[in-house]
């Protein structure tokens, strides 16, 4: 049969995860498929007689609490911050508009990258998408950074801890966090502040102290869990929207997530908000 684009989990793993079979490749006659993760920034591969295929009902049972647990992520950030749409608030508002944090956001994942940018519109996040392959993101990023000059970067794609490849505090063990520890440096390099450019990286199990160390403001995984496909944008929108005079820490974007301290770490960063006066309704229509 045909596995491309189909929805299967591992028998091995007792189906534990939804992936998306992106690829079949053939290793000494045996074929194995290449899996991304259908919610996680998980990549992984398995021959393609462990997989089942996911069923219909099943689909319908997992997409619901799915859309349950972004449901409340949305719920929690704009309760939040409370300032999603800029031409709504109380009357001592009224006189004033917000500009928000722009992010430019580098994705692994053309259809994943579709989902966050459908969801920083939804939260009023200004935002550029680039569809880039994990390791082409060191060679692109500076380049990126000076055409869209972003207040916020975002790094992400699949990962995956290898242990053939060594051990868990190797950076090389890893499928991809390498490329994303490089991209961090370049655009270190382009913004040296962490408060000029904020930035955030990493995957599922992606090597989080190697990620803080190159430069990174927030990052997955320290201890190295899957993360959901949208914490990056939960991660990032909270930084875009709290004021520039205030601090964010990782138990602040935690709350937003479905991933907890496991799965997302960072350092003390400030917001980029900026609040300006007069509000104009003009200023908001073409």
């Amino acid at each position: 049969m045909d596995w491309i684009g189909n929805l299967v989990g591992r028998k091995s793993y007792s189906c534990d995860v939804v992936f998306r079979v992106v690829e079949i490749v053939n290793r000494e006659g045996e074929e194995f498929a290449v899996l991304y993760g259908a919610e996680v920034r998980l990549v992984a591969d398995a021959p393609v007689s462990d997989l089942v295929l996911i069923t219909d009902k099943e689909l319908e049972r997992i997409e619901e609490e799915w859309k349950s647990q972004e449901s409340e992520s949305y719920r929690s950030f704009t309760n939040d911050t409370h300032n999603v749409d800029e031409r709504k608030g109380s009357s001592s508002e009224s006189s004033s508009f917000h500009l928000p944090g722009r992010v430019l956001h580098l994705d692994g994942d053309p259809q994943y990258l579709k989902k966050c940018l459908a969801t920083y519109a939804t939260l009023h996040v200004p935002a550029i998408g680039i569809h880039c392959a994990e390791s082409e993101m060191p060679a692109r990023v500076a380049a990126l950074i000076e055409k869209y000059l972003p207040h916020i970067l975002v790094i992400t794609g699949h990962d995956a801890y290898l242990p053939s490849r060594g051990k868990r505090t190797d950076v090389h063990s890893y499928r991809h966090s390498a490329y994303f520890v490089k991209a961090v440096q370049e655009a270190r390099k382009k913004m040296p502040s962490l408060d000029q450019l904020v930035i955030f990286a990493g995957a599922c199990q992606s090597h989080f102290e190697s990620l803080i160390h190159a430069g990174a403001n927030f990052a997955s995984s320290p201890l190295r869990v899957n993360i959901h496909a949208l914490d990056p944008v939960y991660t990032v929108g909270k930084i875009s929207y709290t004021s520039f005079k205030e601090s964010v820490v990782a138990s602040d974007i935690l709350k937003h997530t479905l991933a907890d301290e496991k799965g997302i770490g960072g350092i003390e960063t400030k917001g980029v908000l900026r609040i300006g006066t007069p509000y104009r309704a003009e200023m908001y229509t073409e």
